[in-house]
Formats: structure tokens, C-alpha cells, sequence
């Protein structure tokens, strides 16, 4: 309905327009909103208050030339003007119920949009280092980015998800050493693990998968790999010199070696996470090697055309970007004295290969803690020469866990994280998914484990689902009953669906597709969800005050066409979600 008012009032500026009235070159925005109270229509807009000064002419005298130039349309009843020059329209209630078979005819079409225009638009969303398992602060990222890459999609845009592997840098070496040294363990060694090597389970578990490889090929004693190893922190020493110490002597005892370690324990966590998030219902078009941009020569590339543009210096043996000038609270390096990029080079070089690909609009979806890593990333993408507007941030808040009252311990003493996967195995995928999407992302928010998991009203996706299931269950007893629905019949006699709960159920279904296209503008996956809860409470409000499967044929045939219609837009919005649809509850 919104666009066809739209078009109303676009051939009333065109009217206006070829009279003289409005510029000829004006190509005013015309912005149709659903009106506050009833006794104002049901739609309003405020097109002649937003040409008036252009126009020269009092904005209420305006608006009444507008209505004066509107064509007929048997969809509009009663157009009113109100205020210093709103235009309010109220709507035939049968033109209203064609929202109806417009549902059961685009199915899960409806509500999808091409406000998009078909747009390529990048998100990079999780990209957690490939060190260790995910865990259940990664969950709300994945659920979060995978929602909106949905919704974007839906709302007409070319969406293109992309997982950044920081597959290069120190914390890998920290890892391929953890490996190595649980290597040594499993044939025999005996020594104190490093206190700021990685001490999950599942460094061991590749340690000996390592082994049944490898068999001894890369052995060595531990007495050979400990001498002149500076002292571990415990011991009155300093954890990153040791560890720093251990990786040199890691490469330099392996040699080509170390790049089968290296890979050994990147390829089982990495091929860990993917699992984990396709079980998640999260998959990528590209997974990006952070790796592939030091081999390819990409850093060098980008670091060599910020400083043709005079944004690098060398001080102190290292090299640094000017980003303070750009925005930025101060200078950053990225070549240290020691002759290794910095992470941050990288990410440089990272986003200078998504704009060289061609993207209308970036998306970088980070915890909450990256904040402060913004203003130098919009620095470097201004010294590149590019449009810094380009790239939106979304900052995405860890969530807390509860069990009921009881706050439960995101970590252990040993630094191992509740999982993703932990979470999926007590809530389950559909529940997770939900909560995590609830909020705005930057929000904080409260996981409450044991409300996901119950079956009552106080659930949201429970609810949400029950309504769904609801339909399927009053189709099973109209077959119960040696009926079948008869759709044709149905929309013949919309006109019986009179009562407030059913004309309330239509213009809430009407609404869905404004949902879509304004939570897709805003990067708001939660206002789905606080639109499927609306429609289902309606639902099971209806559902608690009338009976469907009526004698009256007309009518019953009338009132499962609405309830069906009903299942179709909670399907459509789940399935945004990857949130399933389960028909028996």
C-alpha cells in the first residue's frame, strides 16, 4: 500500500510540476509513514511541508494543490490534510485484506525488496584468530553477521560474506609451538609447558593426530630444545621472551618442518571452525587468508603506495603511518625495527584488496573492544585515496550466561572458553541464534540458558515457533474433520474477516515488508524479531478468541487463508534468522 501511495503522490509532483508549480527539476523523496492513531488514516505524509520552501508556497497550500492533483484510486477512501500540512490517507479496509493473496501467491517471496538495486556489498563478520575452538562471545558476531547478510540480501543487495583468517603473526607461531612442544610431550619429554602457550585440550588432540602422522620426524629433546632459553614468568623470568625464544628455536630446529607443524594446527582448527559454524547455519563465499596477502606481495603493495602519497615515515628503525593527521589519536607502525609487519599492516593491505574488488560498501563487524581500532582503519582507507564513507563499522557486545539466577563461568583457570558448540549442544542452534539477535548488537546482553530451553510463553522463540506450529495443527484437524482448505473460495469472501483480531492480523502482515527494508537501512536483524513476536502474540490472541474450523464454509475457507498467511511471514522471517519452522511442538 505504501507503494502505491507513493505513486499517487509522484503523479501529483508530476502534475504540479508540468503547471508550473514545482521546479520541473525537483526529484523530491517521498516518504510514506503508517499514521499514530487511526483517527488520523491510516498512512500520513509530509511531501508538502519538505517542497514548500522550494516551492515558495505555505506548506498546508501545498499540500492541498498535492490532493487536488492526486489521481482516484478505489484503494483510498478519504484523504484529509491535518496540521501546518500533512496529507493523511485512509484506506479502503477491503483493499487492505489483498494483502492476503498477495502472501499465498509470492509465498516466500513476499517481503523481499530491491531497494538494494543489486549493490555488492561485503560482510566480514567473525574472523576470530584460527588458535582455538570458537567460543560463545564469537556466537553473537556469527548469529548477528549472518542475520544481517540474510536481511540485506532480502532487501535487494549482492551480498558477499567473507571470514578474514589471521592466519599469519605471532599467535600462530604461538600456536604451531604449543603443538610442537605437546609433540614432544606425547613421545616422552618431560617439561613445564610455557605459561603463555595455548593449554586446551585440543592442542593436544593435534599433537598426537601430529604423531600418528609424522610418526618421530620432528623429534627433538627437549634438553637440546630448552638450552639458552630465558626463564618462563613462574620462574622470575619473562613469558613473552620465553615464548618468543621458543618459537625461534621452533624454526630453527625444524626448518621446513615447522611448516608442516605450522599447518597442521592451522588445518584442524580452521577446518574445526567451519564445521562449527555451518552447524551454526553460518556459511561464507570466501574465507580470505591474512597469509595470502604476505605472499602475494599485497602489504608491500599497500605500504608502498601510502608512503607515494607521504603518509609513511621511519623512526627509530621502524616504519610508521601518519594516521594521527588523518584522524587517528596517534601515529601507528607497521614495519618494526625487527623487520615484520604489523597486524595492523595487514589490515591495510586487507582492505585495500576489498576495495580493489570492487565493493559498493564494506561491512566490518567487531567485538566491542575493537572500538578504538576504527578511527585508524577510516585513516588508512583516506590515505589509500578512498571514500572512507564507504566502510561501516558494527560493534557487536559480548553477551553474559545465565542459569536462571546463577551466572555461569565464561572460562575456566586453565583459560578454556565456553564453546559455541557447548552452547549449540545445551540450547540448540534455533534458540541461540535467536537470543543472540534479540538486541541491538551493541548492546549488551543477558543468555538466559534455562528460559532458552523451556517450552512456555516466557521463551520468545518458542513462542514465535508454537505460532507456527499452531497453523500446521489446525490444518491437521481440518483434514481430521474430512475438510480441505479451499483458498479459491477463501479470497472470495476476505470481505467476512470483520472481526478487530483479524483486521489487526492484516495490517500487521501488510507491515512486514517496511520491516524488512527498514532494518536492512538501519543493519537491525532485531527488529525482525520484534516484529515476529508482535505477529505472533497477535496470532495467539486471534487464535484464543475464535474458532477456525467452522460450518460456515465462506468463512472458515476465509479465516485459514488469513492463518496461512499468517505461517508464510513467520516462516519468511524465521527463515532470515536460520531459524527453523518446526510443525509439531
Amino acid at each position: 500500500m505504501k507503494h502505491k501511495l507513493t505513486e499517487l503522490l509522484q503523479h501529483a509532483v508530476n502534475t504540479l510540476k508540468s503547471t508550473g508549480v514545482i521546479d520541473s527539476s525537483l526529484q523530491p523523496q517521498i516518504i510514506i509513514e503508517r499514521s499514530r492513531d487511526d483517527k488520523h488514516g491510516d498512512y500520513a505524509s509530509n511531501l508538502a511541508l519538505a517542497l514548500a520552501k522550494s516551492a515558495k508556497m505555505p506548506p498546508r497550500q501545498l499540500a492541498e494543490q498535492l490532493v487536488a492533483a492526486l489521481p482516484s484510486d478505489s484503494a483510498v477512501i478519504k484523504v484529509e490534510l491535518a496540521g501546518p500540512g500533512f496529507i493523511n490517507f485512509f484506506i479502503d479496509a477491503l483493499a487492505q485484506h489483498q494483502v492476503i493473496p498477495r502472501i499465498l501467491t509470492e509465498q516466500a517471496h513476499y517481503g523481499l525488496s530491491q531497494v538494494g538495486a543489486g549493490q555488492r556489498v561485503q560482510v566480514e563478520f567473525v574472523s576470530a584468530n584460527p588458535t582455538g575452538p570458537l567460543h560463545v562471545g564469537h556466537g553473537r558476531g556469527a548469529a548477528y553477521g549472518s542475520a544481517l547478510a540474510n536481511l540485506l540480501a532480502a532487501a535487494g543487495y549482492t551480498v558477499h560474506r567473507e571470514y578474514y583468517v589471521n592466519d599469519a603473526g605471532r599467535q600462530m607461531d604461538i600456536l604451531a609451538t604449543s603443538v610442537w612442544l605437546r609433540y614432544l610431550a606425547a613421545l616422552g619429554e618431560v617439561f613445564t609447558f610455557p605459561s603463555n602457550g595455548y593449554k586446551g585440550d585440543y592442542v593436544v588432540d593435534i599433537a598426537n593426530e601430529l604423531l600418528a602422522q609424522a610418526g618421530r620426524d620432528f623429534y627433538q629433546s627437549i634438553a637440546t630444545v630448552m638450552a639458552d632459553i630465558p626463564a618462563d614468568e613462574p620462574d622470575g623470568g619473562d613469558k613473552e621472551e620465553h615464548i618468543d625464544a621458543l618459537i625461534a628455536k621452533a624454526k630453527n630446529l625444524l626448518g621446513q618442518g615447522y611448516e608442516y607443524v605450522f599447518a597442521a594446527g592451522l588445518t584442524s582448527i580452521l577446518a574445526d571452525i567451519k564445521d562449527d559454524l555451518h552447524e551454526f547455519g553460518v556459511d561464507y563465499e570466501e574465507w580470505f587468508s591474512e597469509r595470502s596477502l604476505m605472499d602475494d606481495g599485497a602489504v608491500a603493495e599497500a605500504l608502498s603506495r601510502l608512503r607515494s602519497a607521504g603518509h609513511l615515515y621511519d623512526k627509530d628503525g621502524a616504519v610508521w603511518f601518519a594516521s594521527s593527521s588523518l584522524g587517528d589519536e596517534k601515529d601507528r607502525v607497521v614495519l618494526r625495527e625487527n623487520g615484520q609487519y604489523t597486524y595492523f599492516a595487514s589490515d591495510i593491505a586487507y582492505h585495500m584488496n576489498k576495495l580493489d574488488r570492487g565493493f559498493d560498501h564494506l561491512i566490518n563487524i567487531w567485538g566491542a573492544d575493537h572500538h578504538g581500532y576504527i578511527p585508524r582503519v577510516k585513516a588508512a582507507l583516506k590515505a589509500l585515496g578512498a571514500d572512507e564513507t564507504k566502510l561501516t563499522v558494527l560493534l557487536v557486545q559480548f553477551a553474559t550466561l545465565y542459569r536462571g539466577e546463577e551466572k555461569v563461568q565464561m572460562s575456566t583457570r586453565s583459560g578454556e572458553f565456553v564453546t559455541l558448540r557447548q552452547l549449540r549442544d545445551e540450547v540448540g542452534k534455533d534458540a541461540a541464534r535467536f537470543y543472540y539477535v534479540m538486541r541491538r548488537s551493541e548492546q549488551h546482553m543477558d543468555f538466559d540458558l534455562a528460559l532458552a530451553t523451556s517450552k512456555t510463553n516466557e521463551n520468545p522463540v518458542f513462542y514465535v515457533q508454537y505460532a507456527y506450529a499452531r497453523v500446521c495443527s489446525v490444518l491437521r484437524q481440518l483434514a481430521e474433520k474430512g475438510w480441505t482448505r479451499d483458498a479459491a473460495l477463501g479470497l472470495e469472501h476476505l470481505a467476512r474477516l470483520t472481526e478487530t483480531h483479524e483486521l489487526q492480523l492484516i495490517q500487521t502482515l501488510a507491515r512486514y515488508p517496511e520491516v524488512i527494508e527498514r532494518a536492512a537501512a538501519q543493519f537491525e536483524p532485531h527488529q525482525v524479531i520484534q516484529y515476529l513476536r508482535e505477529l505472533a502474540t497477535e496470532f495467539h490472541t486471534y487464535y484464543n478468541a475464535h474458532q477456525f474450523l467452522v460450518d460456515d464454509d465462506a468463512l472458515r475457507n476465509a479465516r485459514l487463508n488469513l492463518i496461512a498467511a499468517v505461517q508464510q511471514v513467520l516462516g519468511n522471517g524465521l527463515a532470515l534468522l536460520s531459524v527453523s519452522t518446526p510443525e509439531v511442538m
